[in-house]
């Protein structure tokens, strides 16, 4: 059995699913107006000071802090069923498609939350390994409750789950620099979709 593994934002997508996910939960105003605010944090992350995970958790917890954690896994849903599918490239369907048909094991794997992913990969048959936000109390804290899965963390959570060596082939997709390590363990690999 062959393993194919996706990252999503970027890769199957052609826009980052973070950014959409939060102008679709408060509104396009209110996330202008957060991204003012947090505008200094965005500007020591851009210049390096502030790793990528914990800008995602700061920015995380100013949106979502403080939800419902029911009514926030609600809304998420509707997200992966409703928005998701529209900025969902055509040539990562075909793509998973074809891997569906030969009967390969075909997973996502994102820095992403999951709950805004899961519906999507569910309906598309695909499994997902991705970032999980934390609750409490019934609460959205905004922190993370995984590690952010980027870099080589993916490459370790993929091998958690399903063991590298289990596979006859493997095959990997991505976009980013947090997708190099994944796409190095990979017998065939595709970087913006060209072959590498």
């Amino acid at each position: 059995m062959a393993l194919a593994l996706f990252d999503f934002d970027g890769t199957i997508t052609f826009k980052d699913s973070f950014g959409d996910f939060i102008v679709y939960a408060v509104g396009r105003k209110k996330f202008i107006l957060g991204a003012i605010l947090l505008s200094p944090m965005l500007v020591a992350y851009a210049l390096g000071f502030i790793r990528n995970w914990r800008a995602k958790e700061i920015v995380s917890t100013y949106f979502f802090g403080g939800w419902d954690s029911r009514g926030f896994k609600t809304l998420a849903s509707n997200y992966s069923r409703e928005r998701l599918p529209r900025i969902v490239r055509e040539i990562a369907l075909e793509r998973i498609g074809w891997h569906k048909l030969k009967e390969d094991k075909v997973v996502v794997v994102s820095a992403s939350i999951d709950l805004w992913l899961a519906d999507w990969c569910a309906n598309q048959g695909v499994d997902l390994i991705a970032t999980q936000l934390e609750m409490r109390a019934g609460r959205v804290t905004g922190r993370f409750l995984t590690r952010n899965c980027s870099g080589k963390e993916k490459v370790k959570r993929i091998e958690e789950r399903y063991g590298l060596k289990s596979f006859d082939y493997i095959y990997a997709y991505g976009d980013s620099a947090g997708d190099r390590a994944m796409l190095d363990v990979a017998d065939e690999k595709y970087y913006r979709w060209k072959r590498v």
